[in-house]
């Protein structure tokens, strides 16, 4: 799988007051979340460059965190960022650990970028004990708000490497054929998913 260009943009330290503030609210909301389930191990599948798990090892340092992604180079930049979190080069749909190994497992900002979803959460589901979450754009409005930004207007406003798109209900469906209980709450312009079979 090849680093597509645009995966990257770098919201996490943007200057821009509007980037700042919808940060905010996706970060508050994961981290309202994960007070919620109260893990003490979590794996984060996915991870970017780490700026989000800076964040919540700052804020919950007792929490156990590991954390994969399938780019070499932005493992390292996530190492170097926080250097207490345990970082793997990783596929989403393979990863080697046993079953039940993590209270707590997220792919934030993932899905959307995967050729098969469906095999990345239920890898995901089966190395859970207990809770999923998951965040996506929330379509079609992701798209929108590129194209009033006059940003990949040629595409309809598609960012670069975004091969699957959601809305609320679509998200939904796609989470219920894994688990039996998908609780989603919108924060413009993501939908994040509480997901467990409790």
């Amino acid at each position: 799988m090849k680093n597509i260009p645009g995966n990257y943009y770098k919201k996490h330290k943007s200057a821009n007051p509007v980037v700042k503030y919808l940060m905010k609210n996706f970060h508050d909301t994961l981290f309202e979340m994960i007070h919620f389930v109260s893990p003490v191990s979590m794996l984060d599948v996915g991870c970017g460059e780490g700026y989000s798990l800076k964040q919540l090892k700052d804020k919950y340092p007792e929490l156990n965190i590991e954390a994969t992604d399938v780019e070499q180079e932005i493992i390292e930049i996530a190492r170097r960022e926080t250097p207490d979190i345990n970082f793997k080069v990783e596929s989403a749909y393979a990863i080697d650990r046993p079953g039940g190994s993590y209270d707590l497992v997220t792919a934030l900002e993932v899905l959307e970028h995967l050729e098969y979803p469906d095999k990345a959460i239920a890898e995901a589901k089966r190395l859970t004990k207990r809770y999923c979450i998951f965040s996506v754009p929330f379509e079609p409005y992701w798209r929108i708000l590129n194209i009033l930004r006059l940003k990949y207007i040629s595409d309809l406003g598609n960012t670069p490497g975004h091969i699957n798109h959601w809305g609320r209900d679509d998200f939904r469906k796609l989470l219920s054929k894994h688990f039996k209980n998908v609780k989603i709450r919108t924060v413009f312009p993501w939908n994040f998913a509480l997901c467990f079979d409790l």
